[in-house]
């Protein structure tokens, strides 16, 4: 019988998203991530189809502010393409994606058997927020603010500030 320790294979997980802006909700999924794997990518997705609030240079910028302050950093990347193949050449064996709701998990649950069907050797994991943030969409911070309401309970100071200066010129209410 072997009484040496089983050896440890390193772990790389993405958390792909359009973070159009981060919220609280997705530092929490990372904060959850990052106890499961020995590095994290918080990937930003360059999705030109979509309009966006903020361009994908502001998005990392904000992201990176986040992870500065952590104690466990995460490397923030964008892609384009297919993420199973972004998620290959970066030698990740599992996507994260977050669910807030039952709502989610039908759209979630398809794209995550379709990145299996293309990248079996790639697992996808589920996370929760807390609860307080089971709710909290970036739309929702978008719209929140661009209707004069308050976001500091939503979204890091770093994005709270952008999100006045977008919808309010800077001036706090």
């Amino acid at each position: 019988m072997s009484t040496a320790a089983p050896s440890h294979t390193f772990r790389r997980a993405i958390y792909p998203g359009s973070f159009d802006p981060i919220t609280n909700g997705h530092i929490d999924v990372i904060e959850r991530a990052q106890g499961l794997f020995d590095e994290l990518i918080v990937a930003v997705a360059a999705n030109p189809s979509k309009k966006a609030l903020f361009t994908i240079e502001e998005r990392c910028e904000q992201i990176r502010s986040v992870s500065a302050s952590m104690a466990k950093p995460f490397r923030v990347v964008t892609f384009t393409g297919l993420l199973v193949e972004f998620a290959k050449r970066e030698g990740a064996c599992a996507l994260i994606r977050g669910l807030r709701a039952v709502s989610d998990f039908e759209y979630e649950f398809q794209l995550a058997l379709m990145n299996r069907s293309l990248a079996p050797e790639i697992e996808t994991l589920f996370l929760m927020p807390k609860e307080t943030y089971s709710y909290l969409s970036s739309s929702l911070a978008r719209e929140v603010c661009s209707l004069g309401g308050p976001v500091g309970a939503f979204v890091p100071p770093a994005v709270e500030k952008a999100l006045l200066e977008r919808f309010r010129g800077g001036a706090k209410e």
